[in-house]
C-alpha cells in the first residue's frame, strides 16, 4: 500500500513558502488528507508554518531559523515518514438562534429549498461539520458538511454589514461571521459566542481540522449567552 503522500503537488510560491496540492474540489475526504498533512508536518518540522485551506496546504519558513537550502527535500522526507501522528478531534458546540431578526434569510432559504423553517433549523443543526479553513476574516470557520439541500447561491446582492455571530449558507457551505463584515451569504441564525479575540491565548474559537455542531437555542437563550459573554471578555 503506497503512502498517502507519495504524490503530492510541491510547489515552489517564493523563497520562504511552498504550496502542497491535494486536488482541486471541495471534498471532506481530500480536506482530511489536507489536515492529516499538517498534522505530520508539525511534528516533524514545528518551526514551519501550516496554513490548511480545501485542497492545499501553504508552508511558511522562517529563514532566520531554517535555510533553504534542501528546503524541499527535507518536507518530503518528513512527509514521507512511515508514522502518522494520531488524529485528535476537537468538538466545539455553537449555540445559534435561528430566524427572526437573527436569522433574515431563513424563510427565503426554507422557500428555495421547498421546505419549512423548521424543518430548514432542524437539517442544518442536526450534521456535526468540519472546519475546512479559517479564512476571508480572522476566525471566519468554513465549514463541510451542510446537508445539499439547504444549499443555495449566493445573494446576488450582497450585505454591507452583516452582524458578527452571524450563521450563513453560501452554497454548499455554512459558516459564522466573526465581526461585523460585509456578506453575500444567507443568514439564518447567530451565535452569541466570540469567534474571534486578539487578547485571547488561543484567538479563534475554531480552529482547522475541529468539528462544529450547532445547538438549537430562543431568543431568550441568546440573549442571556450574550450577556454572559460580554462579561467573560
Amino acid at each position: 500500500m503506497s503512502h498517502p503522500f507519495a504524490n503530492l503537488q510541491l510547489e515552489a510560491l517564493a523563497e520562504d513558502a511552498w504550496l502542497l496540492r491535494f486536488g482541486e474540489t471541495i471534498d471532506v475526504a481530500v480536506n482530511a488528507r489536507v489536515h492529516a498533512a499538517a498534522a505530520l508536518l508539525r511534528a516533524h518540522l514545528p518551526d514551519i508554518e501550516c496554513v490548511p485551506a480545501y485542497a492545499s496546504l501553504l508552508l511558511r519558513v522562517d529563514l532566520d531559523v531554517r535555510s533553504s537550502d534542501r528546503l524541499r527535500e527535507t518536507i518530503e522526507a518528513a512527509l514521507s515518514s512511515p508514522t502518522l501522528p494520531a488524529a485528535g478531534t476537537r468538538e466545539v458546540i455553537v449555540p445559534v438562534w435561528y430566524g427572526d431578526e437573527a436569522g433574515a434569510d431563513l424563510q427565503d432559504v426554507a422557500a428555495h429549498a421547498r421546505m419549512s423553517a423548521e424543518e430548514v433549523i432542524a437539517r442544518h443543526s442536526a450534521p456535526a461539520y468540519h472546519v475546512a479553513m479559517l479564512g476571508f476574516a480572522p476566525g471566519f470557520p468554513y465549514l463541510l458538511g451542510l446537508d445539499p439541500a439547504l444549499s443555495m447561491p449566493r445573494r446576488s446582492q450582497p450585505r454591507t454589514s452583516v452582524p458578527a455571530g452571524s450563521v450563513a449558507i453560501g452554497g454548499l457551505q455554512t459558516g459564522i461571521y466573526p465581526q461585523s463584515l460585509p456578506g453575500g451569504w444567507h443568514l439564518i441564525g447567530r451565535t452569541p459566542m466570540h469567534l474571534f479575540d486578539l487578547g485571547a491565548s488561543s484567538p479563534s474559537l475554531c480552529q482547522p481540522g475541529d468539528r462544529v455542531r450547532f445547538q438549537v437555542i430562543d431568543e431568550h437563550e441568546y440573549r442571556r449567552l450574550a450577556v454572559d459573554a460580554g462579561a467573560a471578555r
